[in-house]
């Protein structure tokens, strides 16, 4: 092997290296991460984890005494499709370097991620109702620089 291709595996390796110890730090700032959000009418509170998952779930002042079946539900769907939504919006930051080309010699991509099946309906937006766009096709001539 020539010095060359060992100077370029050798740089490779650092690379490597260097993403891998990226994924752990942005996996441990994760692990205890969580987004806390009340409804619009103030009713629901849940905490949601860095998964979308449901952690915690109360009822501030008591406001759902006064509310139907279907408007408290209406509530905790709310405010649980906000929490996943920042989550979702807060993973996407903290791994969105990862997912860029390193620049380095070795001419490693970043990882491909595609953010709407790793979250689904997590990313629509409630106002609007329209998902973030995340297709593969917008990417690529996003990325495209020749």
């Amino acid at each position: 092997m020539s010095e060359s291709m060992e100077a370029k595996l050798a740089q490779a390796m650092a690379e490597l290296t260097a993403v891998q110890e990226a994924v752990v730090r942005a996996e441990g700032e994760l692990g205890e991460a969580s987004a806390t959000i009340r409804s619009r009418d103030r009713a629901v509170e849940v905490t949601v984890g860095p998964q979308g998952e449901l952690t915690a779930l109360k009822f501030p002042d008591n406001k759902y005494l006064n509310m139907t079946g279907p408007q408290l539900a209406s509530s905790v769907m709310e405010a649980l499709q906000e929490g996943r939504s920042r989550m979702a919006r807060r993973v996407i930051e903290v791994f969105e370097p990862l997912t860029r080309a390193s620049g380095g010699a070795s001419g490693i991509r970043g990882i491909d991620i595609d953010w709407g099946r790793a979250f689904g309906s997590a990313l629509d937006d409630p106002a609007g109702g329209r998902r973030r766009s995340t297709s593969r096709l917008h990417d690529e001539i996003h990325e495209d620089t020749d």
